[in-house]
């Protein structure tokens, strides 16, 4: 166990029990212990397995390369609809993780050899991402813009497409690109912190959700 570690789970955790089972099972098959992104993340070598986390409604262990993973059970589900790589097993209650135990363990060997093996997902190209005809119109008209978007890193214009694209009607689209305007125009990707308290720079983490209250 990492002391690092230790403090994560020695705070008010809503999944506290059910994360420790999840923390106790993970170290029996000897992976490296860190904390990442705040939570408590697990590595072979130098490459990042899996990770845990907890949310109002469950827990989840995630695989970073869980796409690779054979799952004759089906619990791992992508975490959202675009998700390549990362797949996840949600948990509400301890008796779910007593019952996957050997599930787990056997998702766990295999995600230690693909690292071993070397693999990797390939993931779909920027590239292989079309433009919606609402914003190339956008770009023709708003060369700033067009230019800010361009500017950005290949991920954060991935996740505005789907984001945009994602809408079915025309004016939703225009909608979506008109209100991510200033945030493009600003440098920024459509998950980054725009209010400067996230404990998770550059992304958001919620903690902007305290200027409401």
């Amino acid at each position: 166990m990492n002391p690092l570690v230790d403090t994560y789970f020695e705070k008010d955790l809503k999944w506290h029990k059910e994360l420790m089972q999840l923390r106790s099972i993970v170290l029996e098959c000897q992976l490296t212990e860190t904390l990442k992104w705040g939570s408590p993340c697990y590595m072979y070598q130098n490459s990042n397995v899996l990770i845990l986390g907890e949310f109002k409604a469950h827990c989840v262990i995630s695989f970073f390369k869980g796409a690779l993973l054979q799952d004759e059970s089906n619990l791992l589900q992508k975490p959202g609809e675009n998700s390549q790589a990362t797949r996840t097993i949600y948990f509400t209650s301890s008796e779910e993780i007593l019952v996957a135990e050997k599930i787990l363990k056997a998702l766990i060997y295999q995600a230690i050899e693909v690292e071993k093996a070397g693999l990797k997902v390939e993931l779909k190209k920027h590239d292989a991402y079309e433009l919606p005809t609402e914003l190339k119109e956008i770009f023709e008209n708003d060369h700033a813009f067009k230019t800010a978007f361009l500017a950005l890193t290949p991920g954060r214009q991935r996740a505005y497409l789907l984001h945009f694209s994602a809408a079915k009607q025309a004016q939703t689209r225009i909608n979506r690109i008109q209100k991510s305007r200033p945030s493009i125009l600003a440098g920024r990707g459509i998950n980054d912190c725009t209010c400067g308290l996230s404990k998770k720079m550059p992304y958001c983490d919620g903690s902007h959700k305290v200027l409401n209250t």
